[in-house]
């Protein structure tokens, strides 16, 4: 074999193995994101908490009647 052959078939490998390799670096990326979005999540949350444990009827008592 030439040297240009172990070259093709180099390229032939490595096509077979960046598939793989590329469907493992977007699960981890979408594993990122959906751990960022959680954690986003939970704060949103944690922020209307706090939000609504602020909030008192008698806030709109006082508009309504005030």
């Amino acid at each position: 074999m030439t040297d240009n052959n172990y070259a093709e078939f180099d390229d032939i490998l490595e096509e077979n193995e960046n598939p793989a390799q590329e469907r493992k670096v977007r699960k981890t990326k979408k594993r990122k994101w959906r751990e960022i979005e959680t954690i986003k999540e939970k704060q949103r949350l944690r922020r209307e908490f706090i939000e609504y444990n602020e909030y008192s009827f008698e806030d709109d008592l006082a508009a309504v009647f005030g």
